[in-house]
């Protein structure tokens, strides 16, 4: 072998080990930091359900999840029931859109027992800084707009699109997918009352079953 085969030779051992060292580093890395990302997620998504649900007191109220299943995304979204005094005070959902400008982001939406919308929070994006990004509250008054609208009783759209929601200058997509995120979030809300009712009517039955039979005896 020449000189000159024996050093490429050498360079392609060198780059293989350090490829190999980088990939168990990497490997690693990803092992001892997975699970505190994933705390991190749950603190925060905990803390936008309440943060979404104004009024709400966290000490005394109850917090039921189901997971729902949405037709327009064909993915289950996370509902969390919230109740007070054994009454329903209303629901958080965890929703998303994948029709963002950068594809998809997440965000809370709170809604009172008729389907209004109380708060939203943006729980990750990845939209342009200075545009699509204002539809963080952090960054612009954008999302209050929604604070009150029943998108059970009218779909949310722009007013380009002949709606009543100002978009974001020059973030029409970003708009556009924030109002499909919340209208998500609403039909969910919608099915988790309604396999609720069901719940309940089932159980109902059954008692009344029971207490026939026991009469009976």
């Amino acid at each position: 072998m020449s000189k000159k085969e024996n050093t490429i030779f050498q360079l392609l051992l060198s780059l293989v080990g350090i490829s190999v060292v980088a990939s168990v580093l990497l490997a690693a890395v990803y092992i001892v930091t997975k699970e505190p990302i994933e705390k991190i997620k749950i603190e925060k998504n905990n803390a936008a359900k309440i943060a979404v649900l104004s009024g709400f007191n966290a000490e005394t109220g109850t917090l039921i999840e189901m997971n729902v299943f949405s037709e327009e995304l064909e993915d289950s979204l996370i509902v969390t029931l919230a109740y007070m005094d054994e009454q329903l005070f209303g629901a958080a959902v965890a929703t998303y859109t994948n029709k963002a400008f950068s594809g998809r982001f997440d965000i809370m939406v709170g809604f009172d027992p008729e389907g209004n919308v109380l708060n939203t929070v943006v729980l990750e994006h990845h939209e342009t800084p200075g545009l699509g990004d204002k539809i963080d509250k952090k960054k612009s008054t954008f999302s209050e707009q929604f604070i009150e609208k029943n998108p059970n009783i009218k779909t949310l759209i722009v007013k380009k699109d002949g709606g009543e929601v100002d978009a974001i200058t020059a973030a029409t997509i970003s708009s556009r997918a924030f109002c499909d995120a919340v209208n998500n979030a609403a039909k969910a809300f919608q099915t988790a009352l309604k396999n609720c009712e069901v719940d309940t009517k089932n159980e109902l039955t059954s008692n009344n079953i029971a207490e026939k039979e026991e009469n009976h005896e």
